[in-house]
């Protein structure tokens, strides 16, 4: 399994988030060439490798109209709603499950405003250029994770820093209060800086990234990546990721029946599979009394077990499950569109351990063939040609 740990114990804010999860990449270029062409109005990113304190990392930089955001100077531009930021990110040249998270996480900072300043989300207002500034980071942080297609994310808790911070409403303690508002329910600690070491921004998005929170899980590393601060605290202030693998373990619950129509034998497949089991099937076996009967299995994560036990005593009639613990090696998996004459046509591609995959979306050939009355095997033949 393919894992992303995020270490935020020496500060988080969302350009260090993004430069730590480029640095992941074998090709950083061609990634923040991929971010400019989503086409943020007016935004534009460049990343510089810089070292700090002996740690060669990198800076995300994100300018607005030629202008970078300054986080020690309130600035008095126009200022933007809720709604403006909605539609400013429905614009952009993203899948719809992606603009969903930009949508989701931006709210949860709006929703953090609102409640610290006693007032209605949508009456909400970002100076123009922080604005931007924080779509920039949001969408490169959501957009990058996506890209590296891992499975889960774990986050360290998060240093805030501590002491006062001067904002456009004054001087306000550390965690800022929306900050603070975001970090509820996620480990967090102020270490030994005086000063804002997490932003709303960063905050909120491993808020929302996050599967745990906690210490490095136990992993094969592939790649480390930097994420330097723009900020000078007298030490090293960064965002440290670690992609790596692990394998994962798996639960096999089986059972033998005798006695269940074809047609329960497939609810209880369909429910299984709809209450979280990763795969379930049966084969036919010979039990006692030489009666034919039903080999019924199914995989499932530990944490499903209990819940997966109980519904195949609910939908089965056995009496008794057998489990087994496995170890399971899987291909990376992704999901690309093609777009094709007839439309587009979903891909799925799974690599690692020397091979890659791919394999059209059965959905979406079968519905084209239907449409246009044609075989499977000659829709396939018609796409390859194209």
């Amino acid at each position: 399994m393919k894992e992303l740990y995020i270490d935020a114990s020496r500060g988080l804010a969302g350009d260090m988030l993004g430069a730590a999860l480029l640095e992941l990449f074998d090709d950083p270029t061609a990634m923040i060439e991929k971010l400019n062409a989503i086409g943020i109005p007016g935004v534009f990113y460049r990343l510089e490798k810089a070292t700090s304190y002996a740690i060669a990392g990198s800076h995300l930089h994100v300018e607005y109209l030629g202008e970078e955001e300054d986080h020690n100077v309130h600035h008095g531009h126009h200022h933007r709603s809720l709604g403006d930021i909605v539609a400013i990110i429905d614009g952009l040249d993203l899948p719809v499950r992606l603009k969903e998270q930009l949508f989701a996480v931006y709210h949860a900072i709006a929703e953090a405003e609102a409640k610290v300043h006693g007032t209605e989300v949508e009456l909400v207002h970002f100076h123009e250029l922080g604005a931007m500034d924080a779509v920039a980071d949001i969408t490169a942080a959501c957009y990058l994770a996506d890209a590296l297609n891992v499975e889960r994310i774990t986050v360290s808790p998060v240093c805030t820093g501590y002491g006062n911070v001067r904002a456009a409403h004054g001087v306000m303690p550390v965690p800022a209060p929306a900050t603070a508002r975001l970090l509820e329910g996620v480990p967090c600690f102020a270490g030994q800086i005086e000063g804002e070491l997490c932003t709303p921004t960063g905050a909120a998005l491993v808020r929302y990234l996050a599967n745990s929170f906690g210490q490095m899980p136990s992993m094969t590393p592939l790649a480390e990546g930097y994420g330097l601060g723009h900020k000078d605290f007298g030490q090293l202030s960064c965002v440290r990721t670690i992609l790596g693998v692990t394998d994962e373990s798996i639960i096999e619950l089986c059972c033998n029946v005798d006695d269940m129509s074809p047609e329960a034998v497939g609810f209880a497949i369909e429910e299984l599979l709809h209450g979280g089991a990763v795969d379930a099937w049966y084969e036919p076996i010979g039990m006692k009394k030489t009666r034919p009967g039903l080999l019924l299995s199914c995989l499932c994560r530990e944490e499903k077990r209990d819940e997966i036990v109980r519904l195949l005593f609910k939908l089965t009639t056995t009496i008794g499950i057998r489990e087994t613990l496995c170890r399971r090696y899987v291909l990376r998996r992704k999901e690309e569109i093609i777009h094709t004459a007839y439309g587009p046509v979903r891909r799925k591609i799974s690599e690692g351990y020397g091979v890659e995959r791919r394999k059209t979306e059965y959905d979406d050939l079968s519905r084209i063939a239907r449409e246009q009355d044609l075989s499977l095997r000659e829709l396939e033949e018609l796409l390859y040609d194209d």
